[in-house]
């Protein structure tokens, strides 16, 4: 099954527009739904072309993103000119109005270097591949990198492969994806995405997260993709719409930016109990769809997994609640919904309250 990412992916980070993954990334979107089944490599031939924009993806651009591609799908206007493309649905979407694409392209691009003209960084491939690197060297042990899955509370012991990619999101940061190995067993491979968002001239690592893991195959592994997954892949399968209109993602990364940026120095989450007044840090595993939004109030929610940390079996479940008062989507609540009660030696969650009354929609 396709991969997420292209062999040759990079995406600047964007000022004037949000995300048109859906649109340069559609041939990804199938990893989505099912797991990756080993397949045969198959050869890429490079079109013997050279298209505009430095053969940049011209329906990413015209949306506010820079993809790069091998211009395999391209299209020629009647000037001449040949423009490149990622997919044939980005292709596709492009040709619907060529004219207005072009110059939303051009504009874009002429955005992003009045803003590396008044002094803004102008972030690399390179310069992400670099703090990859680094925080590989930080969190590395024995020649290792250390990695703790909180999906599956352990300790990953790592090597690096090589670089698989680099996406920017306007607004939301820079993702590199990263393959790794086992390092008892070269087979069992991890795609690893890094999380980073920009203070200045420094690229602040915001998380880790395993985006696909082995899969036992006989005496083989391939890799699956981990499901649920995060939040910055979910564009990939939505089709382009109204830049206004709050989508699912957009509250999902919302909460996780406040998760975050309040995690303690152990990495967990302070969480109070509002029942007993304690405070409680948690392991932040995953959070759910479908987000929910509340039909009186315009307030979002998702529900999310933590785990009380030391412990293989304490698990809560805990709500954010999200609204956009401030001008944009931000946390106002964390509500413990799910806590974990002991019965007869085996731990299960009991709720808080419910939703019974509850006049919601669901935010795709």
């Amino acid at each position: 099954m396709t991969d997420f990412l292209p062999d040759r992916l990079f995406v600047f980070p964007a000022r004037a527009a949000l995300i048109a993954a859906s649109l340069c990334l559609a041939a990804a979107s199938p990893a989505l739904a099912a797991d990756d089944a080993p397949a045969a490599s198959q050869a890429m031939t490079p079109a013997p072309v050279k298209g505009e924009f430095d053969d940049q993806c011209a329906m990413g651009l015209a949306e506010g993103q820079t993809v790069k591609t091998d211009c395999a799908v391209n299209w020629t206007d009647t000037d001449g000119h040949i423009y490149c493309f990622s997919s044939e649905p980005s292709k596709e979407a492009f040709l619907k109005d060529p004219a207005g694409n072009i110059k939303k392209a051009k504009d874009f691009l002429a955005s992003n270097q009045a803003a590396v003209a008044a002094g803004a960084k102008d972030f690399t491939e390179e310069d992400l591949n670099k703090r990859v690197q680094e925080v590989i060297a930080e969190r590395s042990k024995d020649g290792a990198f250390v990695f703790h899955d909180p999906k599956l509370d352990a300790n990953l012991n790592l090597l690096f492969d090589n670089m698989k990619g680099v996406r920017g999101m306007s607004g939301y940061g820079w993702f590199a994806n990263a393959i790794f190995h086992d390092k008892d067993e070269p087979k069992k491979q991890y795609a690893i995405d890094f999380w980073f968002k920009p203070e200045g001239d420094k690229l602040t690592l915001m998380d880790i997260r395993v985006q696909k893991g082995p899969k036992q195959d006989g005496d083989s592994y391939y890799m699956v993709t981990r499901m649920p997954v995060a939040w910055w892949w979910l564009p990939v399968s939505e089709h382009p719409g109204d830049a206004e209109v709050v989508r699912g993602w957009h509250v999902m990364s919302a909460i996780h930016n406040y998760i975050a940026t309040h995690k303690d120095a152990n990495g967990d989450l302070a969480v109070k109990d509002d029942k007993t007044g304690e405070t409680i840090p948690l392991e932040f595993i995953e959070m759910h769809q479908p987000i929910r939004h509340l039909k009186k109030d315009g307030q979002y929610f998702a529900c999310t997994d933590f785990r009380k940390p030391g412990s293989t079996d304490e698990y809560y479940d805990i709500d954010f609640w999200v609204d956009d008062k401030s001008g944009k989507l931000e946390v106002n609540s964390v509500k413990m919904h799910k806590v974990p009660v002991q019965e007869d030696g085996i731990w299960t969650q009991v709720p808080r309250y419910t939703f019974d009354g509850m006049d919601f929609d669901v935010t795709n």
